[in-house]
Formats: C-alpha cells, structure tokens, sequence
C-alpha cells in the first residue's frame, strides 16, 4: 500500500484541517468563555445569596454557608451544560453517559456520599447550630461552619478541626450551649459535729452573691455521713457562657467561704466538684468568648428550652 504523500494529499489536508478549525475554533473560544464567566458569576452569586442571608433574620446561620454552596454548585452544572452544547456536545448522551460513571463513583466514595447524607440529615434535624459547643466522643469544639460534607469547628484552645458529618451523625452528641442553663454540682465535707445549718447557709449566701449564677434558687442538702464527716451537696445553674469559668472556681470559693466563719468545726475536709466531671470539656471555655456573639442573635428561648429542669433539686 502506498502511503506516499503528494503535495496534492497535503493541500487536500490543510484544506480540511483549516475548514474544521474554522469552524470548530471559535466553539471552543466561546466554551472557554462560558465557562470562565461562569465561574465567575457562579462566584459572585454565591457571595451574593451568603451576604443576603446574613442581612436576614429569617434564615438560620447553620443553612447560610450550606445555601450559598447549593446555588454555585448548580450554576456551575448549568454553565457546563451550556459550554458542552457549545461545542456540538450532546447533552442528552451525555447525561447517559455521567449517570453510568456516577454510579462506580458512588460505588468508590461511598464515605463522601455518607457525609453528605449525614450532612443533610443534620440541616434537617439541626441537633446544634452554629455558635453551639458540641462533643461528639474524641471530638469537641464550637461549631463555626457547617457544610454539605464536613462541619468546622474551633477547640477551646483554638485549634481548627474539621470533622466529617458522617462522624458526627453516627455517633451520641451533647451540645453543651443548647439549654439556657448548666447543673453545677459540689460535694462538701465537714467535720460531723458542724452545724448543718450554718453550713448550708454560707454556701447558699456565696452562691446567691455570684452574678455568674443564676436566679434558680441554689439548694444544699445532707448528702450521707461518712468517716470523714458529713457531706453536702450544693447545686447551682450557670449559663453555658459562664460554667467554665464557675466550674474552675467554685471549689476554692467554697472553700475560701467556709473557712472564713471562724468556726472550726466548719473547715472543709473535702470539696469535690462532681457535675459535671472534670472529662467535660466545656470548662476549659473562657468566661466571655468573642466568637460566641453570633449565636447570641438567636434567642435560646425559641428553642422552648427552660433555664433548668422542671423540679430539679
């Protein structure tokens, strides 16, 4: 077989690669256009719905970030579409063709996949929102992001984390800033002939003068009389603003009180704080936190969650 090329093949060649460039080029120019301003746009809007939802008081903080990726992601889906039909694509085959491959990439990242429908499943349930400290096993921090895969975070000692949904839909969550109120609770011995009364008192009168506790009235009660002596139980609520701070503090307070009576069967033996325990990783939070004042905007109580329990002691 001859596979010579004439000057005539050539001529014939460049003919046709000319005529498909002419045709073909300025598609492909206005493609890549399309999509560059698209970009662009899809940008732009996204920033432009994210600034709107924050001027709003009718969209909650925890959909802000999540609604302004939807928008982009389907302008982005729409500009491809059009930049593919731009170049002689078709995008019915094509669909075709995406849901096939959508399929074993499904298949491959069926922990994305998961992520995203916890992540839906959050926005839906809303177990916490943004500004909420929240401990979901090793994980613990201040919620400042949440998106369709992987919600931000921020320790009490200002490390970022980026946790998985996933991690945090399949797992047991406390939220430590959900309720208006936390129990605080300290265990006090003293000498078995104390004066019970005294005692209950002075305790009761130092947590009445603490503005970080709360109006619930604070209650002081005989716990059990063990070798050491007896032992008292007070129970305080704080704001989640302020228990870390309380719960650093209450067990010297209490101390420094009882000591400052003057009476000698008064001197603590033991002050333990029992609730929470010292594994609760709120207590290490400051007493004020700067970056806590977004979630201040939306009032705890259109959560119908009281201060403290019905009841409670």
């Amino acid at each position: 077989m001859d596979l010579t090329l004439t000057p005539t093949h050539l001529d014939r060649l460049a003919d046709v690669v000319w005529t498909w460039t002419a045709a073909f080029l300025p598609r492909l120019v206005a493609a890549v256009l399309i999509l560059v301003i698209g970009t662009i746009v899809a940008r732009w809007v996204s920033r432009a719905v994210y600034d709107i939802s924050r001027r709003t008081t009718h969209i909650d903080p925890t959909l802000r970030p999540v609604l302004a990726s939807m928008i982009r992601y389907a302008v982005l889906i729409l500009v491809l579409i059009v930049a593919l039909s731009q170049v002689g694509i078709q995008t019915a085959s094509l669909l075709a063709v995406v849901g096939a491959a959508g399929l074993a990439i499904g298949l491959a990242l069926q922990g994305t996949l998961s992520n995203f429908a916890a992540g839906l499943m959050l926005l839906w349930l809303r177990p916490f929102r943004i500004g909420d400290f929240i401990e979901v096993g090793a994980i613990a921090g201040t919620v400042r992001e949440m998106g369709l895969f992987a919600c931000h975070l921020e320790t009490f000692d200002g490390m970022f984390l980026f946790a998985p949904n996933s991690a945090i839909w399949n797992n047991p969550l406390k939220n430590h800033t959900s309720n208006a109120g936390r129990l605080v609770s300290i265990d006090v011995t003293v000498s078995s002939n104390a004066d019970i009364d005294r005692a209950r008192d002075i305790l009761v009168a130092m947590a009445e003068r603490d503005t970080r506790v709360l109006k619930a009235p604070p209650h002081v009660f005989v716990e059990t009389l063990t070798g050491a002596g007896l032992l008292l139980n007070l129970r305080i609520w704080a704001s989640h603003d302020d228990v870390g701070e309380l719960q650093r503090t209450i067990v010297e307070q209490a101390m420094h009180e009882l000591e400052a009576a003057g009476i000698e069967a008064l001197q603590p033996q033991q002050v333990v704080r029992i609730i929470p325990p010292d594994s609760d990783p709120s207590r290490l939070l400051p007493s004020s936190q700067p970056t806590f004042l977004e979630a201040r905007d939306h009032p705890r109580a259109a959560r119908n969650h009281p201060p403290f329990p019905a009841g409670a002691e």
